[in-house]
C-alpha cells in the first residue's frame, strides 16, 4: 500500500430556529443543505454500501446542526419547503402559467424534478432521521462520526475565559452523545480549524484524541515534523493532530484553479428565483416580495462573463468522473514520490460538507466516483481511503511535536473571527460569560423556575459564542441578522441569569423563561448538573 487519503466532511450550520415566524428566511439554510447536500450524501453512502465499497469517510456533525436535524418543527418545515420546490420545478418544466423561462433552460427542469423526487424518496425512507441514517452507516463501519464544540465557538477567542472553553468542549461532546444516544466521539473538529497550544490540556482532558489543523499549523510545529503534513503528530498533551493537504484542498475547493470552476459545472449564481418575473415565483418569495435562491439553477458556468449556456447534467456528471480520476491519480503520484521516505503517508482532505451539493452541485457525484476509484486503487496496492480514527488504530506511533497557532480561512491566523469586525461580539461574550458563571456559582443547585432559568442562561451564552456571527459580520452579507442574534442572546442570557438569582421571580419572569426555552430548545436534554458542571475544572 502506497498510502492513504482521508476525506473529512464537516457538516455545520448555526442554530437557526424561529417558531415565531411562518417562513423564516434563515431556516432555508438548513432546507438547502438537506436536499442539495445531506440527502445526496446518504444516497452516495447507500450505493457504496450496496456495491461493497468501503467509504472510509470521516463526517463531523456539529451539535447545532445535529439538534436542528432532530427538531420536529424544522423537519416539518423542510417537508413543506421540498414540496413547494417540487411544484415550482413541475410548473417550469411544462411551461405552465405562461412561463418566460428560455426553452433550453426549461429543458433542464425535468432533471431537477428527478433530483427533488430522489431527495423526497430518501427523506421518506429514513423517516426524516438524517442523524439515524448516518449512525447506521457508522455502525456498519463505512464512516466515522466526529462532532465539534457546543456551538462552534472560536476557541482561541475564549482563552481569556478558560471556563467557557471547558463548557464548549464538555457540552459539545456531551450534547452530541445525547442527541445520538451514543458514546462521545474520539475526534473533534476544532471550529475554523483554530488552535493555540494553550488549548491542548483542555482538549486532552475532555477526552479528545485527535483533530485537524490547516497545513501551516503542522508546518510550523516545533520540532518540525520530519514528514511534514503527510503524517499526524502527537502533541505533548497526548492529542494527535492531522494536517490539511494543501494540494488536495486546492483541487477540490478552489473555484479559480480547482475542479468546481469547470465550465461544464452548474453556475451557482444564476437561479430562477432571480431570473424569472415575480408572478412566476408564487410561494418562493420572501417577505415583501424578497427574491430568494430556489436551488433551481438552469445555467452552467460557461466562462467568467455574464453570458451563460444552459446546464447539461450529463456532461457535468461526466466531468465529475474525470475529475475524480484525476484527483486519485494526483494523490497516487504524491504517495509514490515519498515512498521509502515517509512511512504510511496520509493525505487529509477536510472540507465543509455543504461544498458538496450546495456550492458545488456535482460534488456528491465527484465524491462517490473518488471513493470508488480509491477502493480500486487500494485493491491494486495503491492508495486507500481511511477514517482518521482508523488510521490511528493502524499507525499509532507518531512523531512528537507541538502544533503552531493557526486557523484556516483568510490570513490563516483567525483574523476573520477575531479581527476588528468581531470586536463587538467579543465584548458581549466576555461580559455575559462573567454574569452567567456568577449565577451558576450562586444558584448551582436551584430547582423550579430558577433552575430552568439558570440552565437556559448557559444555553444562551453558548449560542452567543458561536463563530458564525463573527463570520457573517466579516463577510458583510448577513451582518444585520448576526448583530441581532448577538444582541438577543446577550439580553436573554443576562436576564435569565438575573431571574435565576432573584429572590422572587415575577409572573413576567416566568413567562420569559418559558418563551425563551420554547424558542431556543438547544441541548434541552442537558439539564441540572448535566449542564451546570460545564464550567468546572477538569476532574
Amino acid at each position: 500500500m502506497l498510502g492513504h487519503v482521508a476525506f473529512v466532511l464537516h457538516a455545520h450550520l448555526p442554530w437557526v430556529r424561529h417558531p415565531e415566524h411562518e417562513r423564516p428566511l434563515e431556516e432555508r439554510w438548513l432546507h438547502e443543505a438537506l436536499w442539495e447536500c445531506y440527502l445526496p450524501l446518504l444516497d452516495v453512502l447507500d450505493r457504496l454500501a450496496r456495491d461493497g465499497v468501503g467509504a472510509g469517510l470521516t463526517i463531523s456533525v456539529s451539535p447545532p446542526l445535529a439538534a436542528m436535524l432532530a427538531d420536529d418543527l424544522l423537519r416539518s418545515r423542510f417537508s413543506l419547503h421540498l414540496a413547494g420546490l417540487e411544484r415550482l420545478a413541475a410548473a417550469l418544466a411544462t411551461g405552465g402559467g405562461g412561463s418566460s423561462l428560455e426553452p433550453r433552460a426549461r429543458a433542464v427542469m425535468p432533471f431537477y424534478q428527478r433530483r427533488l423526487g430522489e431527495a423526497h424518496a430518501t427523506w421518506d425512507r429514513i423517516r426524516g432521521d438524517v442523524l439515524g441514517a448516518l449512525l447506521a452507516h457508522e455502525r456498519a463501519g463505512s464512516i466515522e462520526l466526529m462532532t465539534s464544540t457546543a456551538t462552534h465557538a472560536y476557541l482561541p477567542g475564549l482563552l481569556a475565559a478558560p471556563a467557557s472553553i471547558r463548557a464548549q468542549l464538555r457540552l459539545g461532546l456531551r450534547g452530541f452523545a445525547a442527541l445520538t444516544s451514543s458514546a462521545p466521539p474520539r475526534g473533534l473538529w476544532l471550529p475554523e480549524c483554530a488552535y493555540d497550544p494553550r488549548l491542548g490540556p483542555d482538549l486532552a482532558a475532555s477526552g479528545v484524541r485527535y483533530t485537524i489543523l490547516d497545513a501551516h499549523g503542522i508546518d510550523l510545529a516545533q520540532p518540525r515534523p520530519p514528514s511534514g503534513v503527510l503524517t499526524p503528530v502527537l502533541a505533548s498533551s497526548g492529542v494527535a493532530f492531522f494536517a490539511r493537504d494543501p494540494a488536495a484542498a486546492r483541487d477540490v475547493w478552489s473555484r479559480e484553479v480547482g475542479y468546481p470552476g469547470d465550465p461544464w459545472y452548474r453556475e451557482f449564481y444564476r437561479d430562477v428565483g432571480f431570473d424569472l418575473p415575480e408572478r412566476e415565483l408564487e410561494g418562493e418569495l420572501g417577505p415583501n416580495g424578497t427574491r430568494l435562491m430556489t436551488g433551481l439553477k438552469p445555467c452552467r458556468i460557461t466562462g467568467p462573463g455574464s453570458n451563460k449556456e444552459p446546464y447539461d447534467p450529463d456532461a457535468a456528471l461526466a466531468r465529475a468522473r474525470e475529475h475524480a480520476r484525476d484527483f486519485v491519480a494526483k494523490r497516487e503520484e504524491v504517495a509514490r514520490r515519498v515512498q521509502g521516505h515517509v512511512a504510511a503517508p496520509v493525505l487529509v482532505a477536510p472540507f465543509d460538507a455543504e461544498l458538496f451539493g450546495h456550492w458545488w452541485f456535482e460534488g456528491p457525484a465527484f465524491l462517490e466516483h473518488t471513493l470508488r476509484a480509491l477502493d480500486a486503487s487500494a485493491r491494486a496496492g495503491g492508495i486507500a481511503s481511511t477514517t482518521l480514527g482508523g488510521y490511528l488504530e493502524r499507525f499509532p506511533e507518531l512523531p512528537v511535536a507541538e502544533p503552531a497557532p493557526s486557523s484556516w480561512g483568510e490570513g490563516g491566523f483567525g483574523q476573520v473571527w477575531a479581527g476588528p469586525e468581531a470586536a463587538r461580539l467579543w465584548r458581549h461574550v466576555h461580559h455575559v460569560e462573567r454574569t452567567v458563571r456568577a449565577a451558576v456559582e450562586r444558584r448551582r443547585y436551584a430547582g423550579g423556575l430558577a433552575g430552568r432559568a439558570l440552565d437556559q442562561s448557559i444555553r444562551e451564552l453558548l449560542l452567543l459564542e458561536s463563530s458564525d456571527w463573527a463570520f457573517m459580520m466579516r463577510r458583510g452579507e448577513m451582518t444585520t441578522y448576526a448583530e441581532a442574534r448577538v444582541r438577543a442572546h446577550a439580553h436573554r442570557a443576562t436576564r435569565l441569569a438575573a431571574i435565576a438569582v432573584a429572590d422572587g421571580p415575577s409572573p413576567d419572569d416566568a413567562a420569559f423563561v418559558e418563551a425563551v426555552g420554547d424558542r431556543d430548545c438547544f441541548l434541552e436534554a442537558l439539564q441540572g448538573e448535566a449542564i451546570r458542571d460545564a464550567f468546572d475544572p477538569w476532574g
